[in-house]
């Protein structure tokens, strides 16, 4: 018999966290950081429900922080077993993580100096660099589809998910006494197949037990070529109206689908922008580390790269110029028009893109696109709310700028897609859904049992299964 307790990303979309007990081994599913309003982020600080000193290994389906966030801590817990995770999931997990904490550190300065100032008690990030980098040395890459015993009687395998690069689908199976085997599948974040440049999820199967992801679990997604066509149309009246097109968007996976998008454009003949600016250290690095695992590619879509970008997104879009330094990014704010810059962060908390905004969110001939999710709180958010003027680096901007949301941009899969995917079982399993809203949960599992006629239960969290 196995255990499994879950313990984060149950009701809500991040902080994904269960616990798998067998033949007296203990390997940790994920251990993401909770992220979106104040009270979140706090219970990133609480003691973990466990003793990290007790786990015997801790398997990771991708490198999003809301997955991998709290891997420094845990190994400042105490932690000291592998992490298992795919070899391109490593790579991006550095470049996350070591991010991640600078910030920490940074937040935790700026604020003990007015601490200082208030006779406050001072506060400590919630994990260092050097916690980071204790816990990076701790990273056991494996592969897609090899098998790999990561604890007694545990076998973990990873399946391409789809999602971002790297991205892993999640095979345990648990060898017990007498030749019985249970078989665990996390599907992790499963990508839309729609997205560039990442392959179709694989499809299993063989379960006795299946979570999977409800993020989009009361809708299916927009169109593929109708966001393309929309993306065209902006670009093109932004040049006809003679001002730039900012892009607030995230490092890893929505960057390297735009820049895809972008040169699918420009190869056309109808991106008639002289200069596309990627203005994130960030997403430059990330860059690098997708263009490094191209062969992970779509296999059409990296036959279109190769035949016009050596194989690479960097050289797929000729006109784009990765402005690295401090230096060049303010360079940037001299061109008034004919420019596309695409800058972190995402939702418009910080980053250079507020730099951008400074210049010109306040021109009625720039156009801003926002290709991704804004949280509520947010100055995206805001923005895409309709406010009329936002405070911007200490500075009241009216917003004049053309401002649209680009539909049908998802890295997960939607409601007719998860579905799908769960069809493949040639038996029915206990499904159990995690990493979405109660309500869209409510609304996929009823969507499941008319589809499929299977039942599927929402857990809670702290809620601890047998199976």
């Amino acid at each position: 018999m196995a255990l499994l307790t879950f313990h984060g990303a149950t009701r809500q979309v991040t902080g994904s966290c269960y616990l798998l007990e067998a033949n007296g081994e203990k390997v940790l599913l994920e251990c993401g950081m909770n992220q979106g309003f104040r009270d979140d982020e706090e219970s990133n600080r609480k003691p973990f429900p466990f003793d990290p000193a007790s786990l015997n290994a801790v398997v990771i389906s991708h490198a999003h922080l809301d997955h991998s966030g709290l891997l420094p801590r845990l190994v400042a817990a105490g932690y000291s077993g592998p992490i298992y995770l795919t070899p391109d999931s490593a790579d991006l997990l550095g470049l996350m993580l070591r991010d991640a904490a600078g910030l920490q550190e940074r937040d935790a300065e700026w604020e003990n100096r007015w601490r200082s100032r208030a006779g406050k008690a001072q506060v400590s990030p919630l994990y260092t660099m050097k916690d980071t980098e204790a816990a990076l040395e701790l990273c056991q890459p494996l592969d897609y589809q090899q098998p790999t015993m990561v604890a007694r009687g545990i076998e973990v395998t990873f399946h391409d998910a789809g999602h971002i690069l790297g991205s892993a689908i999640v095979e345990l199976v648990i060898h017990e006494e007498h030749n019985l085997t249970r078989r665990l599948v996390f599907s992790g974040d499963l990508g839309n197949p729609c997205t560039p440049l990442m392959r179709n999820p694989a499809t299993l199967e063989q379960a006795d037990l299946v979570l999977m992801e409800s993020t989009y679990g009361d809708r299916d997604h927009r169109g593929l070529e109708a966001t393309i066509d929309e993306l065209r149309e902006v670009l093109q009246q932004a040049f006809k109206d003679g001002g730039n097109v900012l892009i607030p968007s995230f490092a890893v996976g929505r960057t390297q689908e735009l820049l895809y998008f972008l040169g699918k454009l420009y190869q056309e003949g109808s991106l008639r922008q002289q200069a596309v600016f990627l203005d994130s250290p960030m997403a430059i690095a990330a860059t690098r580390i997708y263009d490094r695992y191209h062969h992970r590619f779509d296999a059409d879509d990296r036959e279109l790269i190769e035949s016009n970008g050596k194989g690479k997104l960097s050289s797929w879009l000729p006109i784009l110029k990765c402005t690295a330094t401090p230096d060049e990014s303010m360079a940037i704010n001299r061109i008034k028009s004919g420019a596309i810059i695409i800058a972190g962060s995402g939702m418009c908390t910080g980053g250079r893109i507020v730099h951008h905004f400074k210049h010109n969110l306040w021109r009625e001939e720039c156009h801003v696109i926002f290709p991704g999710f804004q949280a509520k709180g947010t100055l995206g958010r805001r923005l895409v709310d309709g406010a009329r003027n936002v405070r911007v680096i200490h500075q009241s901007l009216v917003v004049k700028a053309q401002l649209h949301t680009l539909g049908g941009l998802s890295a997960h899969a939607g409601q007719g897609q998860l579905i799908d995917w769960l069809s493949h079982f040639k038996k029915c399993p206990e499904i159990y859904l995690v990493h979405g809203e109660l309500e869209k949960s409510q609304i996929l599992a009823e969507a499941i049992h008319e589809r499929l006629g299977w039942p599927a239960s929402i857990p809670e969290k702290g809620e601890q299964i047998a199976f």
